[in-house]
């Protein structure tokens, strides 16, 4: 049935422009305000030194039928399956991930493998009972010595928090329903069952980029009627007795709807409204976001690593992830000779290396290339090129739920207001996340029905199993 209402759309990241899309083609007018000048939030492409790269890796994949439907029916046949390959880097050597028994024993040696294994023993006779933090979590299920090599210092670096203040929630969703036994039984024994390939081993990825998919998806809204504005930031939410009525531009202009769907920042949309009780704004207080520095260096070879992307756990470094743009889609650098390597940085807004410019990324991230072994001294980096993006990570400190249950309490008495997505919900979405709640968000409008979108991306339903799109 169709539906006139007029709807607002804060954002234009997957979560979204997903709902946008959804909700123009069901017959609403739908308007999407988005603060930046492009649209696919963390998940857009760029041209750069007339190559395509993404804002670091961003492979596709969903266990949910709906996701991959939309993903099919926005992207077509113009999407490839990539062989995938990702290694984990910790002192001088590369550990296949997801982990690989004769890959393990080769780097640790068999008495590294007998300690490991016998700090894994010990501590499942010694169970750490309901774990509360990501340390004892891990610790509890894989051993002190495995947490500490394959754990430990990428979270610290991703997190800028020791373990023991991340919430084990962090772990029930990325490794819940990893096994090591079930990991040293699958590296030993091949699989000759002949089913297709799960995405620990292909993945779909866009042949333009991750973020053409969101470039069709803005396109699908305005041949549906619907409109994107770009550098439109909004400043705030409208609600009147209790019912969301429309938003506040930065610019000071009011628009007034019947519905918003917001993916701003949970803790600043939250701030920006009339009346937020006391407990609720100390809630949000209590709430932070981590921010993410990619450097771009330009490095003359096409033969640099095999990669998609590298885990840099080193501690001696501080960047914790490499993407090789060479190794995904070849539409992304045509006929160039050279390779776009991407280092992620983590950090906070008073963290010295924020306010740090692209001369000093320059030489740091080609230092550090040098020092893992990734680049050579005969390699020369061309060009250099920073973003900085600001609360990419929604930061999982102990407590951290309480505070956002306190917070959609609060919410569930405001009409005609959905919040979803990684920034708008406060959860570690992975794109698919995103894209499944502004389908639901989208359903509710459309159809009257409630889809529990706090619920999504709260389990074990990641990540590395599943199959791949099979329309090929």
């Amino acid at each position: 049935m169709k539906t006139q209402k007029k709807i607002i759309v804060i954002g234009a990241g997957p979560a979204g422009l997903t709902a946008a899309a959804k909700l123009a083609e069901g017959g609403c007018e739908v308007t999407v305000f988005e603060a930046g000048k492009t649209v696919g939030g963390l998940a857009r492409s760029f041209e750069l030194w007339n190559q395509i790269v993404d804002c670091g890796p961003h492979r596709f994949f969903s266990n949910d039928k709906i996701v991959n439907d939309f993903f099919k029916e926005v992207v077509g046949d113009d999407f490839i399956l990539i062989n995938r390959l990702t290694r984990i880097y910790y002192r001088k050597k590369f550990y296949f991930y997801p982990l690989k028994a004769m890959n393990v024993l080769i780097n640790i040696g068999p008495i590294g493998v007998i300690a490991s294994m016998w700090s894994y023993v010990r501590q499942r006779m010694n169970p750490i009972r309901n774990p509360k933090t990501f340390e004892d979590w891990v610790v509890s299920r894989f051993g002190r010595k495995l947490y500490n090599t394959f754990f430990k210092n990428y979270s610290e670096k991703l997190w800028g928090i020791p373990c023991s203040r991340i919430d084990a929630d962090w772990a029930a969703q990325r490794i819940k329903n990893f096994s090591l036994l079930e990991a040293v039984k699958a590296a030993i024994i091949p699989d000759t069952s002949g089913k297709h390939k799960t995405l620990v081993d292909r993945f779909a990825y866009p042949k333009h980029g991750t973020g053409m998919i969101y470039q069709k998806i803005k396109t699908n809204i305005e041949n549906a009627g619907g409109i994107v504005l770009l550098n439109a930031p909004v400043e705030k939410v409208l609600v009147e007795n209790g019912t969301a009525k429309g938003i506040v531009l930065k610019s000071g202009e009011t628009i007034l709807c019947d519905e918003v769907i917001s993916t701003m920042p949970l803790t600043l949309m939250v701030k920006g409204l009339n009346a937020v009780p006391e407990n609720v704004k100390q809630a949000c207080d209590k709430l932070f976001f981590r921010n993410t520095i990619l450097v771009y260096l330009e490095v003359d070879a096409t033969d640099l690593f095999p990669d998609q992307w590298i885990y840099v756990h080193n501690p001696d470094v501080i960047h914790g992830r490499i993407t090789n743009f060479r190794n995904w889609s070849p539409e992304l650098y045509g006929d160039k000779k050279t390779s776009i390597l991407c280092l992620e940085y983590w950090c906070f807004d008073e963290d010295e290396i924020w306010m740090k410019d692209e001369n000093y990324f320059h030489e740091l991230g080609e230092n550090e290339l040098l020092k893992t072994g990734l680049i050579k001294q005969e390699h020369k980096v061309l060009n250099c090129h920073i973003e900085k993006l600001r609360r990419c990570y929604p930061v999982y400190e102990t407590g951290y739920a309480t505070n956002v249950e306190v917070i959609k309490l609060h919410l569930d008495t405001i009409k005609n207001l959905r919040v979803i997505g990684r920034y708008g919900a406060f959860k570690y979405n992975n794109q698919d996340h995103s894209m499944l709640m502004g389908l639901l968000a989208a359903k509710e409008i459309l159809q009257g029905t409630h889809e529990k979108l706090w619920d999504i991306n709260t389990d074990s339903d990641y990540h590395e199993e599943g199959d791949i799109l099979n329309s090929k």
